[in-house]
């Protein structure tokens, strides 16, 4: 009976899509194809405002999209150039197959994220039945600093210790690496070994290196998998720290489908991206890849077709066995993961909660690096493992995969849209034949019912035209990435993604002259279209739409100028908003605060202004700060920190509390403050998702395009407009496979395994000695000295300071206090040790 019924329902749909397709296909005048698209904009309006909810959902895109469908049977049979006139003919079906091909990847979005699904959350298990877990955190040229919080972290996650096992995998100091033919290089290597042995012995895990960079990031992970054996294998990019819940959250669906290969998890970030940082919106506005994470995985995961993302994710080891380990034939070995084993009938799940916090590329060059590699990579995919051909995956799994690896074609219709109307500007070619009154009817209608469709699906997550932005910006170097893959489907190689670069000034990026010639062309377009259309005889209002068409390319480039010009960063290091109890204790007094926010240099901690005593001194108290740890957790040994500056207000003051030089068992007690509650991560997520609406949004990117071109240009005039670090775009980034170069057992270093140890085996070493901190170095916001890099820290940030006047009063009172018993042959200072 229930087969019945599926069939019936299906005919229903059938018939119902054939009969509205005949509907479409109908003729109609211009007038009424305006009435009818108003009317359809209205309702889904009222449907919007009134009546929102899962069913007004579908009718919501389905009148939507029968306007966009009418719009594409015009343009098809009705705006095409004459074949006699083979250019304007040629150019306006370029033109068409861009536009075919946005509006097959609107339909398909659509498809997929119609109804997205909310996972309920697993079963909590007894602690026996609990599988093994391996952690695995591949590194290349990560610095020490990064993994030790990500080594430290993923020791503490909340899980027995007895089934938790973390590996350091570490291709930077391989055979290879270290009997590379450069002494300078190879001395790196085997002191870069010899150092993280060291680390991840102290924080209780395991070092392992391989004879060979083979294979890049799969090579790595695979050879982890020949040594480690737990059920589970969890995957973390060097610079992805799990907060403690990321097990507990996430285990339990192993167990309730034995088919399940995969649990992913979004990949959340401490640091703005080059577009957030420049345009100043981190602070407000939702992320590029939440839309991604919150909307896409999740529809995604309703068809069972959610994949690897690379990192914050777990994996069965059966499945991986089966599959002969992770994927390695492209560059982007997570996808392809996913997909082989999607196609062997395993399932996948998508779990909605940001469990992880990571860091982005800085810099704009480094971030067009790193989407060129993932285009690469989903294109390799695409050639050489075609999704619709693909046997053992179901239709809508390919469709699934289909959109994940054609969406990466976006440059090519975004360069078709951005030079089209130059075409008719410069050189009056007639490649869309339309009418003022049908332009107005067909295809503004189109545009802003496909805004409302977006903003209505994606208004939490995306601002209006800020897709068109990010694809821009990526998209004059992503063409370049796509036709060298196609042209030699297996020749990319997997470029490292630098992260923790240091943008002390402000300055244009050394990517940003293509951005420049682009502005200039299409400013020039726009002049030419307004002469023409006031003084040249003959010209019809189809060069005042097409010159409105060619000034919104112009804002869109103004606003990618901004992205060109890089603003100095704020902070050192990434910080994240907390709300944690401690202790300090400086001076010999300990007093109980609220810990506001902390980064992997220094917090910021709060505390009422009435503990504050006046007094007199000017040097800086160093002390300890003890953190009251998160339900479930065991107590960490206090953090040595020396105390920079108070600011007070009426009722309350915050201290900034910096850690200097951290040893490694101090990061131990950093990442239980800065990552023991996930709801930290969430908050300042939820804290940006405000839907932002299509006229506020559109005011907001015209302001962009018509004020960030005057701060590029002030950039490139500026004394100091020097780039900060050179481009690592074009192939020059450094190469994850390392030079075909064997190594000689005369080079060689330590065994390439090093032994764990237990994390309750450390003891506390003696205080290190600490760098001497600038004066001018003070803000609220943590930035201080680290081991990675020692320079001065920036200014303080206006936005984030709290409004307060500077007192010393308590530093002066303690220093005082310490004199006198300094005076009396004491010694009062405390230590800083646990």
């Amino acid at each position: 009976m229930a087969s019945v019924i599926r069939a019936l329902r299906w005919l229903a749909w059938m018939g119902t899509t054939v009969a509205g397709l005949i509907l479409l296909s109908q003729p109609v005048g211009t007038q009424n194809q305006l009435a009818m698209s108003l009317a359809a904009m209205a309702a889904m309006i009222v449907l919007w405002l009134f009546l929102d909810g899962p069913r007004t959902r579908f009718v919501f895109l389905a009148l939507g999209s029968l306007v966009v469908l009418r719009y594409i049977l015009w343009r098809v049979t009705d705006t095409l150039p004459s074949p006699g006139d083979p250019v304007s003919f040629g150019f306006g079906l370029l033109l068409l197959v861009g536009e075919l091909y946005c509006v097959f990847i609107l339909f398909v979005s659509l498809i997929i994220n119609a109804d997205p699904l909310k996972r309920a959350p697993p079963p909590v298990a007894r602690a026996a039945e609990l599988p093994t877990v391996d952690v695995f955190v591949p590194s290349y040229n990560e610095d020490a600093a990064i993994l030790a919080m990500t080594l430290a972290a993923a020791r503490q996650m909340n899980y027995p210790p007895d089934k938790l096992t973390v590996w350091l995998l570490d291709d930077g100091g391989s055979d290879q690496k270290c009997a590379d033919p450069n002494p300078e290089k190879a001395k790196a290597a085997r002191d870069r070994r010899r150092e993280l042995t060291t680390l991840a012995e102290e924080l209780g895990c395991r070092y392992l290196t391989r004879a060979r960079n083979e294979h890049a990031k799969a090579g790595n992970l695979n050879n982890g998998l020949a040594f480690a054996s737990g059920e589970i294998v969890v995957v973390l990019d060097a610079d992805h720290v799990p907060f403690r819940s990321f097990l507990s959250e996430t285990v339990g669906y192993f167990a309730e489908d034995p088919k399940l290969f995969l649990v992913q998890t979004p990949h959340a970030f401490l640091n703005p991206d080059p577009i957030e940082r420049n345009l100043k919106t981190f602070e407000r506005m939702p992320s590029e890849n939440e839309m991604f994470y919150a909307v896409t995985q999740r529809g995604l995961d309703k068809w069972n077709g959610s994949f690897f993302c690379g990192s914050a994710a777990l994996l069965r080891r059966t499945a991986l066995d089966e599959a002969g380990g992770f994927s390695g034939i492209t560059i982007t070995e997570d996808c392809e993961t996913a997909f082989e084993l999607h196609s062997r009938g395993w399932t996948s799940a998508y779990v909605d909660k940001p469990l992880i916090a990571g860091l982005q590329p800085e810099t704009l060059s480094a971030f067009i690096g790193q989407r060129s590699r993932w285009c690469q990579g989903m294109f390799q995919i695409l050639l050489l493992k075609n999704p619709a051909l693909q046997k053992g995956l179901k239709p809508i799994q390919k469709i699934a995969y289909l959109s994940s690896m054609t969406f990466w074609f976006f440059p090519v219709p975004r360069l078709i849209f951005m030079f089209a109307p130059l075409l008719h500007i410069f050189f009056d070619l007639k490649i869309f034949v339309a009418s003022v009154d049908e332009s107005i009817a067909y295809t503004a209608t189109y545009i802003v019912i496909n805004l409302m469709m977006q903003n209505y699906v994606y208004g939490k997550f995306r601002w209006p035209f800020v897709s068109e932005l990010y694809e821009y910006v990526q998209g004059l170097y992503l063409s370049k990435a796509i036709v060298s893959v196609i042209w030699s489907p297996r020749k990319p190689t997997f470029n490292v993604t630098d992260k923790g670069i240091s943008l002390d000034h402000d300055h244009l990026s050394s990517a940003s002259l293509p951005f420049f010639a682009v502005y200039g062309l299409l400013a020039a377009g726009c002049a030419v279209a307004t002469w023409r259309y006031l003084f040249e005889p003959g010209v019809t209002n189809l060069m005042l739409v097409v010159g409105l068409w060619n000034f919104f390319n112009l804002l869109t480039a103004g606003a990618a100028l901004g992205v060109c010009a890089e603003r100095r960063q704020l902070e050192r290091t990434p910080s994240l908003a907390i709300n944690r109890r401690g202790q300090i204790t400086l001076g010999g007094r300990a007093i109980d605060v609220s810990i506001e926010r902390v980064s992997a240099e220094a917090c910021t901690v709060r505390l009422p202004a009435a503990l504050l005593p006046t007094g007199g001194g000017h040097r800086k108290l160093t002390g300890a700060l003890t953190v009251v740890p998160v339900a479930g957790a065991r107590p960490a040994g206090a953090l040595p920190v020396t105390l920079e500056r108070i600011d007070r207000t009426k009722d309350e003051a915050f201290a900034r509390l910096s850690f200097g030089r951290l040893r490694p068992q101090d990061y131990v007690a950093l990442a239980g403050l800065m990552y023991g509650d996930a709801e930290a991560m969430r908050r300042f997520q939820m804290r940006r998702r405000r839907h932002k609406d299509i006229l506020t949004g559109t005011l907001q990117f015209i302001w962009w395009g018509l004020s960030e071109p005057f701060r590029a240009v002030r950039y490139a005039f500026a004394a100091d407009a020097r780039p900060a670090v050179a481009p690592l775009i074009d192939g020059t980034s450094p190469i994850y496979d390392a030079p075909e170069q064997a190594p000689t057992g005369a080079n060689l270093p330590e065994p390439l395994l090093a032994p764990a140890v237990p994390a309750h085996a450390f003891q506390p070493s003696p205080q290190a000695p600490r760098a001497p901190v600038p004066a001018e170095a003070r803000s609220p916001i943590p930035a201080a000295q680290s081991p990675a890099n020692i320079s001065a820290n920036p200014p303080a940030n206006p936005s984030t300071t709290p409004p307060a006047r500077a007192s010393n009063d308590w530093v002066r009172m303690m220093l005082d206090y310490e004199n006198e018993r300094a005076l009396a042959g004491r010694t009062g200072r405390g230590t800083g040790t646990a």
